[in-house]
């Protein structure tokens, strides 16, 4: 039995440069979900009141992008656990829409990921209808962590 000659890779040709590969942007941190089942639960019933909300229902991405933030940062300075986040209705399918929709909520989990706060974020959920139903999001902040004093 005779085995098949081994294949060696050509050398490149002369005068060809391979095509210089761009990096892409580190994509967002993923949030884990890191909830419990107590926290789900009470989140789909839409028995959690949030802390505070969010609204960016009309803004342009840029003005939507900056509120966030400012919105975010007031939360975590004040220690608030759920944010209503309003971003506005998803898209309808293209043949129902006059026009281009749903800008906001698609960059939503992008911002939120590239946020000084991302650490802060535990979980992202749909809200319930009675908080904006598909046009609204809740954020479940962490608690902060208290500085454990170390024994001499």
């Amino acid at each position: 039995m005779t085995m098949p000659p081994e294949r060696v890779a050509a050398p490149p040709k002369p005068g060809r440069v391979p095509a210089a590969r761009v990096p892409s942007p580190a994509p967002p941190l993923p949030f884990a979900d890191t909830l419990d089942g107590g926290w789900d639960r009470r989140l789909s019933r839409g028995v959690v009141v949030p802390d505070s909300t969010i609204d960016l229902h009309g803004h342009t991405l840029a003005s939507a992008h900056a509120a966030l933030d400012r919105g975010l940062e007031r939360a975590v300075t004040r220690g608030d656990r759920v944010l209503l986040l309003v971003t506005g209705k998803p898209p309808r399918p293209e043949s129902e829409r006059p026009h281009a929709r749903g800008a906001i909520r698609a960059a939503v989990r992008d911002w939120l990921g590239s946020s000084p706060y991302a650490d802060r974020i535990a979980a992202i959920r749909g809200a319930h209808p009675r908080h904006g139903g598909l046009g609204a999001l809740y954020v479940v902040l962490r608690r902060p962590r208290e500085n454990v004093s170390q024994k001499s």
